[in-house]
């Protein structure tokens, strides 16, 4: 499995990041922060809407490891935009709450507060994130929570094409997910997903449960060592080609996390069996408003 996604700005992403939404939201997450930089964690995933972007910064500032060896993002918060307020502007602000001078990604977090005016705004506002890219402020620009139709209404006119699309992705919303992933693939956007165990965490006991153990079971004795739920689950994500954000407390969860690509990868039969148990349930978590 890669270790490492290439946006199409020629950047490489860490296919690990370290998400301070969730868990952590409006909350101090500096020390979370550092612990994953500390446990060799380099991609941190940020926020406007998660409220804590200064924590974010702190922790980084706090690990010392050098801006140079950190990819950093951060996402527009579209429901707070003000009349005559620009894209640039909130970004600026969240560059001195962070600390920094550019972030590495910089993404539209929701499409719906602009479609919800008219797709016209949308296409505004990706106007306005070529300017920031343009500008240096960040390095690569991208959405969030991006189904098919937002992508196409911007995609006719982007001067930029999305570096990435950062989305729910477990095999519970596969199949609601596949069209958009498969978009992604054609233009070359890179997937990032969150949310991706929540099929152990947030539904125990769902039709999947056996699928996973079964293969828990093969991937241990070809490994040699224990295997997780989450690890397979990670490992479906990987053969989906995208990154993975996700959000943890624990420094032994990193390091299960860090220790994927040791493990076998999936065969494509193992891959078919997990999307088939996911497809008897669809239950999604995170942004149901932008998915009716």
């Amino acid at each position: 499995m890669p270790t490492t996604f290439t946006l199409n700005t020629g950047t490489q992403i860490p296919w690990l990041g370290f998400g301070t939404g969730t868990a952590l939201y409006s909350k101090d997450a500096s020390q979370l922060v550092r612990q994953a930089i500390d446990a060799g964690v380099n991609h941190l995933d940020g926020a406007q809407m998660y409220n804590n972007e200064e924590t974010l910064g702190t922790g980084i500032k706090q690990s010392g490891k050098p801006r140079a060896e950190l990819f950093i993002t951060t996402k527009l918060n579209g429901k707070v935009l003000q009349p005559g307020q620009t894209i640039k502007d909130t970004l600026q602000v969240s560059l001195q709450k962070l600390g920094l001078e550019y972030v590495d990604l910089f993404l539209i977090h929701d499409p719906t507060p602009a479609t919800k005016q008219s797709n016209e705004t949308l296409i505004d506002w990706w106007k306005q994130m070529e300017g920031v890219y343009a500008d240096g402020l960040a390095k690569a620009i991208g959405v969030s929570n991006f189904k098919v139709s937002d992508l196409e209404i911007i995609l006719p006119g982007a001067k930029v094409i999305p570096a990435a699309n950062q989305i729910e992705l477990h095999p519970y919303v596969w199949q609601e997910a596949e069209p958009i992933v498969r978009l992604c693939h054609e233009k070359g956007i890179v997937v990032e997903s969150y949310g991706g165990l929540s099929p152990i965490v947030r539904v125990p006991g769902g039709p999947l449960d056996p699928t996973l153990e079964t293969i828990r079971q093969r991937l241990a004795k070809d490994h040699g060592q224990p295997v997780s739920a989450g690890q397979v689950l990670t490992k479906w994500l990987s053969a989906k080609k995208a990154v993975v954000v996700t959000t943890t407390s624990k420094v032994e969860r990193i390091k299960e996390f860090q220790d994927l690509p040791k493990i076998p990868d999936l065969t494509l039969e193992e891959v078919k069996q997990i999307e088939e148990s996911g497809a008897e349930l669809h239950k999604r978590s995170y942004m149901g408003h932008v998915f009716q």
